[in-house]
């Protein structure tokens, strides 16, 4: 079920609780479904104002007005930053957003998403399927429902690019237990010399980036370079953050002729994500870099 749905004489409303004195409140123009499968409550609605909506747990995860915000910020740093794209692995990723985003790609010759949860996959197929815009057919595509650390743990495959886009890492977060030092091994240990994992990060707004700073913190005991980047992302209320990680490539310091010669060549046009984009979305604000820069506070 949806975390809160008041209702107005006007309104039905979704309400997305950011913490015990904050509150997001999204007018309801017709709910899809809104049901619980065996990991975490799922909603599908669409907002006045953003169009349809997926809701996770009374998160918001995407929005049909500027989930290619999102999106492309996710996935094109860290394909531009490798010359291997080959081989793609999407950790989470139900919707089929990202799967669809990598596959624009004509360098990419297999794409590996695995996601727990089928029945968030098989909703999002029914009633989103502008996100995936045919992903799940392309011949290219291998989703595996089952689990991200099962999967780790017995797949011998490496791969160009590991994109994780799960859920934050909170107590009660089904993806919770991906962020621990075995699981970080196990994705080094599937990246090509030269790869990158990339991963949606947490909140980089100045009142709640302590947790995406707890992650870049944790993730520079296993790589020379962790770029943090962010975006805001209207349907978040909020600015959002990712880390790109490296042994053999900056994201943070690439080339803008060599963005631009990648975006040239991903099928359809861009609508977020160019080499101007990339210059601002890793230029980070000084209380930031100065959250980054501390030490301590490790998973």
């Amino acid at each position: 079920m949806l975390y809160a749905m008041p209702k107005t004489e006007q309104w039905q409303w979704y309400v997305e609780e950011f913490s015990p004195t904050e509150q997001h409140h999204h007018a309801i123009d017709e709910v899809f479904y809104a049901g619980r499968t065996e990991f975490q409550n799922i909603g599908v609605i669409r907002s006045a104002v953003f169009g349809k909506m997926l809701v996770l747990d009374g998160d918001t995860q995407s929005s049909q007005a500027d989930e290619r915000i999102y999106h492309e910020t996710l996935v094109h740093p860290a394909m531009a930053a490798v010359s291997d794209r080959s081989e793609v692995l999407i950790l989470g990723g139900g919707e089929g957003a990202t799967l669809r985003e990598v596959l624009r790609c004509p360098d990419v010759r297999r794409c590996t998403m695995v996601d727990i949860d089928g029945e968030v996959v098989d909703l999002s197929k029914r009633y989103l399927p502008e996100w995936s815009a045919g992903a799940f057919d392309d011949a290219r595509a291998r989703v595996i429902i089952g689990d991200a650390l099962k999967f780790l743990a017995e797949d011998r495959d490496r791969y160009g690019v590991i994109v994780s886009d799960l859920t934050e890492p909170l107590e009660d977060s089904p993806s919770n237990p991906l962020f621990c030092d075995a699981v970080f091994r196990n994705i080094k240990a599937r990246l090509t010399d030269g790869g990158v994992y990339v991963l949606q990060a947490s909140t980089a707004g100045f009142h709640n980036m302590s947790l995406h700073a707890k992650m870049a913190r944790t993730l520079r005991r296993y790589y020379r370079s962790v770029a943090s980047f962010y975006t805001h992302v209207p349907a978040f209320d909020n600015d959002w953050a990712f880390i790109a990680c490296s042994d053999g490539a900056d994201a943070a310091r690439l080339d803008p002729a060599a963005i631009d010669a990648y975006c040239a060549r991903l099928r359809g046009q861009n609508y977020f994500y160019d080499s101007e984009t990339h210059r601002r979305i890793f230029a980070l604000p000084l209380y930031l870099r100065r959250e980054l820069a501390k030490e301590g506070g490790t998973f």
